[in-house]
């Protein structure tokens, strides 16, 4: 029996994840779709993420980006086999289990081929939320390029994936506080996602120190080629980790895809035309990131605004993340290496706040959440739950760096940082020329 839902009110991921329905069969439609939809989210980090980092790295630090996205990739899959799946999805009783799922998933425990979550195997909604887990740790990586030791990237992003990832995607998606508390919309991971990766990155970035080299030499992209075959990877890919969150093929997974077409191309629109106005030239490299900008900021709305609404979403990112790469970064003093925080963290909110005016039915929207009836209720609850993820990642990403410096140290020496990191960690180059 497939559930029928009106648009706005979908069921919260933890209850398609317990086979809640009595009358559960698995349907191949849905299940195709999100297996093809996991395999766009996978392709996002490896190689969209990949490529688009790298390509804004110097090119002596080109392999060193490639090989950290692929290695976090790798560990983040491993690690959501474990035990970050039970603790995203697992049981909510006990004293923690508004913040912590049960052990009761660890290793994919009771969960076989005849397993389901709603009309999908279970199967499938692990890995489709494994690739949400691989993403978001692949995210973190561009705030702290090019002067991070490879090991302390790997160990600090696993315990970061422990203790912030799997928990707040436990606490929006799986029944917990954020969900529970504040009734705030976050389709396909605004806060789990978004903002939650680019605290951790600022944090790390900080930790981490500023590059030697900054302010000193031009530090421009080694290669924007890159780049932009990176950019458009994230935009295909990005369809399926939004209409895939639908977690079937209906209406509701429909609005999400046009809204994931519309939202980025009015962001880049906007970014492109704001830089040719600001600096009398329209950049490759600024209309891409306005793509990012628009992405981010519809994925925690895309089901529940209309398409125009998600429209001004996207202008509105461009011109809020374009300050945040030029204006807010230069406030913060921070060295945010290719700019994680001033697009993944001020684009999703961005869109988070204004998720909560275009849901309105006045506005073409699907409606508000649980109690809430307006919206200033509905964008005080989305307010609320942006404050709890940014506090929460900020605790455990403080936690992660520090016991990674503890360990192994966070950074590189000066002589390795001014060689390139390419042949001082992995003993290769990127380009013998």
């Amino acid at each position: 029996m497939k559930r029928s839902l009106k648009i706005g009110t979908a069921l919260p991921l933890y209850l398609l994840s317990q086979s809640v329905f009595a009358e559960d069969s698995l349907s191949q439609a849905d299940n195709g779709f999100i297996l093809m939809s996991a395999m766009l989210v996978l392709l996002m980090s490896i190689p969209g993420i990949g490529l688009f980092y790298s390509g804004l790295t110097r090119a002596k630090n080109v392999l060193s980006t490639i090989e950290q996205t692929l290695a976090v990739f790798c560990v983040a899959i491993l690690l959501w086999f474990v035990v970050g799946y039970t603790i995203a999805f697992g049981g909510t009783e006990g004293a923690l289990g508004s913040f912590f799922g049960d052990m009761s998933k660890a290793l994919l425990a009771g969960v076989d081929y005849n397993s389901l979550s709603g009309s999908i195997s279970e199967f499938t909604f692990v890995i489709f939320q494994a690739a949400f887990c691989a993403i978001s740790s692949c995210l973190v990586i561009g705030a702290t390029v090019e002067r991070v030791k490879f090991s302390a990237v790997l160990i600090a992003l696993s315990i970061w994936i422990v203790l912030s990832y799997a928990p707040l995607a436990h606490q929006v998606w799986g029944g917990g506080f954020i969900d529970s508390y504040f009734m705030s919309y976050d389709f396909a991971g605004g806060t789990v996602v978004h903002i939650n990766a680019a605290v951790c990155g600022i944090t790390g970035a900080f930790m981490l120190g500023k590059r030697n080299d900054l302010g000193k030499v031009i530090m421009t992209p080694h290669n924007l080629g890159f780049t932009y075959i990176g950019a458009c990877l994230l935009w295909i890919g990005w369809l399926g980790f939004n209409a895939g969150s639908e977690l079937c093929a209906d209406g509701v997974s429909a609005l999400a895809f046009i809204n994931t077409v519309l939202c980025p191309a009015a962001a880049a629109l906007t970014w492109m035309c704001a830089e040719w106005i600001i600096f009398k030239k329209p950049s490759t490299l600024g209309t891409a990131s306005g793509v990012i900008a628009g992405l981010v900021g519809i994925t925690p709305a895309c089901a529940f605004v209309s398409p125009a609404g998600a429209i001004v979403i996207g202008i509105a990112c461009g011109v809020i993340c374009l300050w945040g790469v030029h204006g807010f970064k230069r406030l913060l003093k921070i060295d945010d290496s290719l700019d994680v925080f001033g697009i993944h963290g001020l684009g999703a909110i961005c869109g988070g706040i204004l998720t909560g005016v275009f849901c309105s039915p006045e506005l073409g929207g699907t409606g508000f959440k649980g109690e809430w009836t307006s919206i200033l209720g509905q964008t005080y609850g989305q307010i609320g739950s942006i404050i709890v993820s940014v506090v929460w990642s900020f605790v455990a990403s403080v936690i992660a760096f520090y016991i990674a410096k503890k360990l192994v140290g966070l950074r590189v020496s000066s002589d390795e940082e001014s060689e390139g990191l390419d042949l001082a960690s992995h003993g290769e180059r990127g380009y013998n020329l």
